[in-house]
């Protein structure tokens, strides 16, 4: 091949390798300004309640995803209260690069001003700032984000991804003319979910003849779940990639979030890329409070949800250890059977997930060993393990950063 012909080969691969690059930064640029418009619908007067969670170091975050209904379809005024029909909490740990799904049924008991209220109505009450409010008490946390979208937002979206392929599981048959909601599909059946059909599926709680969900709201939660897996994968699949414009440009029509551009890139990224997803729901009981049915949450019963909430990515600034990768050794000084086992399966409970079990000379009294492990770190494991006698040792044949001995003092009620 002639010099000149080389020259023209790399003068045209030149052009190509500009006109990507070119094509790649003002595709960033749109995508930028998009969502950039999504923060921009947020009212930051109502956002007081997200001010707490600005000092803390900790990099894990919380998202309050709500949609909320259409209120009273008999008020034609355009400020109508509304309710939240689905509450949901995505929390990110960047150490684990895991996501979790918290959904809150909407019955969840609350007070507002004193007075009962159910969790729903904290929108219709308060707006954002109150929905942000309770969900902070309710689970002791900090809200960092929210996103919210109402049930046109939720049609325009699912339609804009291209919907999603549904197997249905049961029957469904339910009308309410007020609501000009309408929905029918037949157990068996595969459904292309568009729009119209997402919104049916993802509101069904019972059918017209009052048979459906036992349990009603958490059986709907359980269907939103399935439904959101399947929106997961859509956006996972190579197949979203042309959608993506007609995406960008619904979304900003019908969202708003107080996330910045930066914010909504990276942790759209974090979560496509998540190690694992998981979704739960609070558990609790239902109870009926003056003729008012509630939903009763009860820590007691949702002990692997918080242990994922209160997981921080690290345990200490400069520790770098974290309820992850912590290496824990629980030996039994005990002559009872399982008991190290059993601790280890409430510790793996409590968010510690590096955890070995073995046998140890005959004890008395239950100690801790903190193997080079930092004071304000020690601190907040000791408040975890609720085992009073502890000890500081610096020993790097060890291989382990904590060494628990369980001895005859030891019950089930030392750990929270």
């Amino acid at each position: 091949m002639s010099s000149k012909k080389r020259g023209k080969i790399k003068k045209i691969i030149l052009i190509i390798i500009t006109l990507a690059i070119s094509i790649i930064a003002i595709s960033g640029v749109y995508v930028y300004h998009t969502l950039d418009k999504l923060s921009k619908n947020s009212n930051k007067n109502q956002l007081s309640s997200l001010k707490r969670s600005k000092d803390k170091t900790d990099d894990s975050i919380n998202i309050l995803a709500l949609g909320v209904d259409i209120g009273d379809p008999t008020i034609k005024s355009g400020n109508v209260p509304k309710r939240t029909d689905t509450m949901m909490l995505i929390h990110y740990n960047p150490t684990s690069e895991e996501v979790s799904i918290v959904s809150i049924p909407r019955d969840t008991l609350i007070k507002i001003n004193k007075k009962n209220f159910k969790i729903n109505a904290a929108h219709a009450v308060g707006n954002v700032d109150y929905s942000i409010d309770a969900v902070e008490k309710l689970l002791d946390i900090d809200i960092d984000y929210y996103g919210k979208i109402d049930y046109q937002g939720f049609r325009e979206i699912i339609d804009s991804i291209g919907g999603v392929d549904m197997e249905i599981t049961r029957n469904m048959n339910y009308d309410d003319e007020s609501q000009d909601l309408h929905i029918h599909f037949k157990k068996g059946e595969e459904v292309h979910l568009d729009g119209a059909k997402a919104e049916q599926f993802f509101r069904w709680r019972k059918n017209n003849d009052g048979t459906g969900l036992a349990d009603g709201d958490i059986g709907r939660i359980d269907n939103q779940h399935i439904f959101v897996q399947k929106v997961l994968e859509k956006l996972k699949s190579p197949k979203i990639i042309p959608r993506i414009p007609g995406i960008l440009t619904t979304i900003p029509k019908y969202c708003e979030t107080n996330m910045s551009a930066d914010e909504m890139m990276k942790y759209g990224y974090n979560f496509v890329t998540a190690n694992k997803i998981q979704t739960y729901t609070l558990k609790g009981e239902f109870k009926y409070i003056n003729r008012i049915s509630y939903f009763i949450y009860d820590k007691k019963f949702n002990k692997e949800i918080l242990s994922k909430l209160h997981q921080s990515s690290s345990l200490s600034e400069n520790s770098g250890l974290s309820k992850n990768n912590m290496r824990i050794q629980v030996l039994n000084c005990t002559k009872k059977d399982g008991l190290a086992a059993n601790y280890k399966k409430q510790l793996n409970e409590e968010g510690y997930n590096s955890v070995s079990t073995g046998n140890g000379t005959a004890r008395d009294e239950s100690v801790i060993y903190f193997n080079n492990v930092d004071n304000t770190t020690m601190d907040m494991i000791k408040k975890d393990l609720n085992i009073k006698k502890y000890e500081i040792i610096d020993d790097n044949s060890k291989n382990f950063d904590i060494i628990i001995l369980l001895g005859k003092n030891f019950t089930n009620k030392n750990i929270k």
